[in-house]
């Protein structure tokens, strides 16, 4: 196999880059209002409960409309993604591997499209839309070569009279919850990795970006993944949120989101519910704060561009945004007048 490559960010100076997202903006513009049904087990249920999903910067008009997934509906899911669980573990990794790298075959043919998708419904600039879709497609790319590399025979102390052997087993059902402002790329990272283990996913995106996370669930679905691996639940988060970090069939859960509701879902999922077999686990990326360190020596300049972009580009709306400073007291001053002159221009 090829050795894995990071996917090059297009800097959108070629016509043809440009042409096709454009275009990609008016079909999804033009399809504006499009209904998607919940998927369960390859039957698909309307409800009479809408989840519309919009243009940050003109909410007036609607993009797409989702199905707000009951309790029951989210029961039926997890229901079946632990009986999928027991064929989907037994699936050899090269086959899922497999999998992983034709979806990101799918991604890259419907590149424009994602870069739309995350432009009209994340707000994003072109270039970080298409850094995120390379992302995404670096996950893919990344996660099926690990998880053949895994599947091999691992390296052992060895003892004498004994027989050792270390290999590694998926875990069951799990949840994914991923953010709204990397719709796409925590998405596919989060879902791509517990699928090419063995795991079968339940997948609650963002309120805010579902139209964004259906592209991965098509484009799953191309790649050949068979029905109950991965079901996508549109829906509020309060509504339906707990109810599935709660279920006793429910694994473990992957999230990416704020402080608050991550250490409930920890919270939550700590206590053991009635005919829960094991402890759930939990991983949760809950933000951080990034500093960035200017020393004596440093290019002000240079220095000031950077900290404002990181600050303020996609608004500081993200986990890796610069929201501290640590800079030398030499050069303090100088650099905070640079900064703040800079900010107050944007």
């Amino acid at each position: 196999m090829i050795p894995f490559k990071n996917l090059p960010v297009r800097q959108f100076d070629r016509d043809d880059d440009i042409q096709g997202v454009e275009a990609a903006v008016g079909s999804i513009k033009r399809d504006a209002g499009r209904e998607y049904p919940l998927l369960i087990g390859g039957q698909t249920h309307t409800n009479t409960r809408k989840l519309n999903t919009f243009n940050p910067s003109d909410p007036s008009r609607t993009l797409a409309v989702f199905q707000k997934a009951t309790q029951e509906q989210v029961d039926e899911a997890i229901n079946l993604a632990s009986e999928t669980f027991e064929s989907w573990k037994a699936t050899s990794a090269d086959e899922r591997a497999s999998i992983l790298l034709r979806t990101a075959a799918v991604l890259l043919r419907r590149r424009d499209e994602a870069v739309a998708a995350m432009v009209l419904e994340a707000g994003k600039n072109w270039i970080e839309a298409d850094a995120e879709l390379a992302e995404a497609v670096d996950f893919l790319e990344f996660y099926a070569r690990e998880a053949r590399r895994y599947a091999r025979k691992q390296p052992v102390v060895p003892l004498e009279g004994e027989e050792p052997e270390l290999f590694y087993i998926p875990l069951g059902v799990g949840a994914v919850i991923p953010p709204w402002n990397f719709p796409l790329a925590i998405l596919t990272g989060m879902t791509s990795a517990a699928i090419v283990t063995g795991n079968t996913v339940v997948l609650k995106p963002a309120s805010d970006t579902p139209l964004t996370g259906q592209l991965l669930v098509e484009a799953m679905t191309e790649a050949g993944l068979p029905d109950g691996v991965l079901t996508y639940l549109t829906g509020s988060g309060g509504e339906i949120g707990d109810f599935i970090v709660e279920h006793p069939k429910v694994r473990f859960i992957s999230f990416t989101g704020s402080m608050e509701v991550g250490l409930g879902i920890n919270e939550r999922a700590a206590r053991v519910a009635p005919g829960q077999v094991w402890l759930k686990r939990v991983i949760a990326e809950m933000g951080g704060k990034n500093a960035t360190i200017v020393d004596d020596d440093a290019d002000l300049d240079a220095a000031t561009e950077g900290i404002i972009a990181s600050a303020f580009g996609y608004q500081g709306q993200k986990c890796s945004a610069c929201s501290r400073l640590i800079v030398h007291e030499r050069v303090y001053e100088q650099l905070m007048e640079k900064v703040v002159a800079g900010t107050e221009a944007l």
